[in-house]
């Protein structure tokens, strides 16, 4: 390739990298423009780690035929087990071993290597076999993502010849920086999510990262901690103790997402969510079917983990309607997005009444008289209350027991919330 194509090859790919083009249509454009110039590709495959709660990175192929293979793929950790020895095996770790940055492999005679692929891939008709590693400075690096990681392969007897790999120098650092670009946009909106929440993070990275930008919104509140978890933490080995904590916020957090809430902070082994909709009705019969999908998850879950003989445990719900505000809260330096004003503490007092009305559900009399006539008449009056900081007593309800001891009762309530 020569000099002038390879700049307008360079041009692209920071052009596209700027507009956001995605990682997988950079692979295949930069892969297709080396072909129409007379780099003959026949494969490439790049990937690069992230910082990422389950995942450990995310690759992207190109081949020069129809193959069954994604052009994307996730990759868990390579620490353990199969993917540790594959890893061990790799091209790539052979080369962080080695302190190299570039391999060749003449795909012919690669019957005495022990690198984990090769094989497969000259079974496959490639004959030429480069791959590269692009370290990051300390300033560049994010976690776990400090390289990236390249290969490219032809079908050409005589390889890439000393050109096309002076073509490739040249041409994939500068993939590499577009693709790293990508990967840190998606490592922003990973940890926003995680962290803040969906909404909460999409509002942030829209740019309302200002002290004291807030909004008043009317919102289905919802608030939920675990029975009894108190004592059976101080029951668990310190290292049973988180896991616990993640199973039934896991089932809660799902339950939650599952309906288009939106969880907002997690205070121990509580969830503080909201529900929005600008018909409140739907919005109130979204947390009810929340609600219902919670306990369909603990069902699940304390099934499993009794099989193993760990302790189990149920959740109190408190459902709850006002307004509140929404958005920045802090300090200069240290901000939460979030929810706050007098809504939000009742709904963690409601929820608190759980265990003394012995009720797993409990709603306000603002959640229960917004919804329509066939959802109130699945709600059912606990009595009047004074709740601990709230200044007036409340008319609490929950569900009608009908529904637990009557499967007829039980189906008619499942099809409401389907309705």
């Amino acid at each position: 390739m020569d000099l002038t194509p390879r700049l307008q090859l360079m041009n692209w790919l920071v052009s596209q990298g700027l507009t956001g083009l995605p990682e997988k249509d950079l692979v295949r454009g930069f892969c297709e423009r080396c072909r129409a110039e007379g780099l003959d590709l026949s494969r490439g495959l790049v990937f690069i780690d992230t910082l990422h709660p389950i995942f450990e990175g995310r690759g992207f192929r190109w081949n020069d035929t129809e193959i069954d293979e994604s052009d994307i793929f996730e990759y868990g950790s390579t620490s353990e087990g199969a993917p540790a020895e594959n890893w061990r095996r790799s091209t790539f770790n052979h080369l962080l071993e080695h302190g190299g940055d570039e391999l060749r492999i003449d795909l012919a005679d690669c019957a005495s290597l022990d690198f984990s692929l090769i094989d497969d891939l000259a079974a496959k008709g490639h004959r030429h076999f480069v791959a590269f590693v692009h370290r990051f400075g300390e300033a560049g690096t994010i976690g776990q993502m400090d390289c990236f990681y390249s290969y490219w392969l032809t079908r050409r007897a005589d390889g890439f010849a000393e050109q096309g790999l002076a073509a490739l120098r040249d041409l994939v650092p500068v993939l590499g920086l577009a693709i790293k670009s990508a990967a840190q946009v998606h490592i922003a909106r990973t940890l926003g999510r995680v962290y803040l929440g969906r909404d909460a993070s999409e509002q942030v990275l829209r740019g309302r990262i200002a002290r004291g930008v807030t909004e008043r919104i009317n919102a289905v509140l919802w608030f939920s901690d675990l029975r009894g978890s108190t004592g059976i933490s101080e029951n668990l080995a310190p290292g049973e103790i988180i896991p616990f904590l993640n199973d039934y916020a896991q089932a809660a957090i799902d339950a939650i997402h599952d309906e288009g809430g939106d969880v907002l902070k997690l205070i121990g082994d509580g969830v503080l969510a909201m529900f929005t909709n600008p018909d409140m009705t739907l919005a109130r019969r979204a947390a009810l079917r929340a609600e219902h999908r919670l306990r369909g998850n603990m069902i699940s879950l304390n099934a499993r983990r009794s099989e193993t003989g760990r302790p189990t445990t149920s959740a109190y719900v408190g459902l709850h309607v006002g307004e509140v505000f929404y958005g920045n809260i802090g300090s200069e330096d240290r901000l939460d997005f979030t929810v706050v004003g007098p809504a939000v503490n009742e709904v963690s007092r409601i929820a608190s009444m759980c265990s003394s009305i012995d009720r797993e559900l409990l709603t306000s009399s603002d959640f229960c008289t917004g919804l329509d006539a066939a959802g109130q008449a699945y709600l059912v009056s606990t009595g009047r209350f004074a709740l601990r900081g709230i200044g007036r007593a409340r008319d609490l309800y929950t569900l009608d027991p009908d529904i637990a001891a009557d499967d007829a009762v039980a189906g008619s309530y499942e099809r409401y919330l389907a309705s």
